[in-house]
């Protein structure tokens, strides 16, 4: 039965492909996500006790030294007086702490453990390991832009997948509650699609885009 892109929202246009777990997964030949088969996801209760086990706290140094992946390179492009979010923030906010300490004000946000009124628009909004939880990527991208201002930043930090061949033993899609998988193809068509530009990136997790004015 064809399958819907959940990003390019075509039908017909994917391929089923391994991943190390026994769930189904979907490569669109389009824009080169790759996502789990939607009958599949976890419910919520599930997803959410997952996420309590994590240990991502701003007491936890490791984890603070994970996310100056993505603060260190996006700290240039900002300036104090701007206004950011932190787009899936989980239980323990962390990166808007550390956003606080360079003089950035920076709003809390997750559909879980943050679930408040946003305050739009935003001059900036990091993301960090959520991308891969997405169930509806191109209405959670589309809904990231429209909090932005124009020529607002978006810091984004989910590892993307390479090859077919790797992505048969990947870790990461061991963790049943990632359900979206980016390649550097789905970034571009990202930015096609979304108005964006790509600033800066990474080998192979963070990338920095700017929403066209």
């Amino acid at each position: 039965m064809p399958i819907t892109c959940p990003l390019c929202l075509v039908c017909g246009e994917t391929a089923e492909v391994p991943g190390a777990d026994r769930r189904r997964y979907h490569l669109c030949r389009r824009c080169f996500l790759i996502f789990a088969d939607p009958c599949q996801h976890l419910s919520p209760e599930e997803e959410r006790a997952r996420y309590t086990t994590h240990e991502n706290r701003i007491e936890n140094e490791g984890y603070v030294r994970f996310l100056n992946r993505v603060l260190r390179p996006m700290l240039p492009y900002l300036d104090k007086g701007m206004r950011g979010l932190d787009y899936g923030c989980g239980p323990g906010p962390t990166l808007s702490a550390l956003l606080r300490r360079h003089g950035l004000a920076c709003d809390d946000y997750d559909p879980f453990f943050a679930s408040r009124s946003l305050r739009p628009p935003y001059d900036f909004i990091v993301s960090t390991e959520c991308f891969e939880h997405f169930y509806r990527p191109n209405e959670e991208i589309r809904r990231l832009c429209d909090l932005l201002n124009p020529g607002g930043l978006l810091g984004i930090m989910t590892e993307r997948w390479a090859t077919l061949e790797r992505f048969a033993t990947w870790y990461y899609t061991r963790d049943p509650t990632h359900t979206s998988f980016f390649h550097e193809k789905t970034f571009q068509f990202m930015c096609d699609r979304f108005g964006l530009d790509r600033l800066w990136q990474d080998e192979n997790r963070v990338v920095i885009l700017r929403l066209r004015d």
